[in-house]
């Protein structure tokens, strides 16, 4: 393998939720790495791009209005918008909007051959596959009008647990059909990580896996950790990945999947209590 796979030469990549935390970082890894970058986001971009789009992510006239105003091809999208429990839209933000500019982008022809999209998960999306029946009935309300009517009649879904558990189900179900588009589709599941929206909610986002770290003298996860390995997924060098959610949480996961370090918190997660 040629170092060249890893980088993005020549490349165009929109990040959507790219203003700070994971969004930000890996779109400064793909300038770096030689992108030409676009920024959509509702908060202002503090660091060079080529193009920067202000975007209500809750307003489907916004995102059409900037999706207008970026040019194909588009070779990798990373989607990266996030918001906590408690505001309004949540589910629009965190997954609505996103999965609309994917299918935007396919169905103008604006993706580029073997383009790639990655998404963000979370901690909280581990054991989705015991919500199926739930997130696959959302995920069949396929345009935004019906996606955000399913969730006002399903109360306690317009949450952050479920935004995440519907990133794991969509990226597994749509990496068939993106596929045959020749576009690949996965997700990064991190763990704790030390981004602004973190910080807001630390007593309960930095506090989980906290002992665990502590027992292998780690600290939360970086934001340019989980950028590199967003960069690392739509990247030429992981061409043979697609439908994958790619758990980053320094083995914590793994370890109290096997016994070897005891948390009950995921094991009740994946419903192994």
């Amino acid at each position: 393998m040629s170092a060249q796979h890893f980088r993005y030469d020549g490349k165009r990549v929109l990040v959507i939720g790219g203003a700070t935390g994971m969004g930000a970082a890996a779109a400064q890894t793909a300038t770096d790495l030689g992108a030409d970058v676009i920024v959509f986001d509702v908060a202002a971009i503090d660091y060079p791009a080529k193009q920067t789009e202000t975007v209500d992510l809750r307003s489907p006239q916004d995102v059409d209005a900037a999706l207008e105003r970026v040019d194909g091809p588009i070779d990798a999208v990373f989607s990266c918008a996030g918001v906590a429990d408690g505001t309004p839209g949540l589910m629009l933000i965190n997954f609505i909007s996103q999965r609309h500019i994917i299918d935007r982008l396919a169905a103008a022809g604006k993706f580029a051959r073997r383009a790639a999209v990655a998404m963000i998960s979370s901690g909280a999306g581990m054991g989705w596959q015991n919500n199926l029946p739930q997130t696959l009935d959302f995920l069949a309300c396929e345009d935004w009008a019906s996606a955000a009517t399913w969730v006002e009649a399903n109360p306690g879904t317009d949450s952050y647990l479920f935004s995440k558990q519907v990133v794991n189900a969509y990226v597994a179900q749509a990496s068939f059909a993106l596929g045959r588009q020749g576009v690949r589709v996965n997700a990064v599941l991190p763990g704790p990580t030390d981004t602004p929206l973190a910080q807001a909610n630390a007593d309960v986002w930095l506090a989980f896996g906290a002992p665990f770290r502590a027992e292998l003298g780690l600290d939360a996860l970086t934001p340019g950790q989980v950028g590199d390995t967003l960069a690392f997924l739509c990247s030429d060098a992981a061409s043979g990945i697609n439908g994958v959610t790619l758990t980053i949480d320094h083995g914590q996961m793994g370890a109290a999947v096997t016994g070897a370090y005891e948390d009950v918190m995921i094991t009740g997660l994946l419903g192994l209590n």
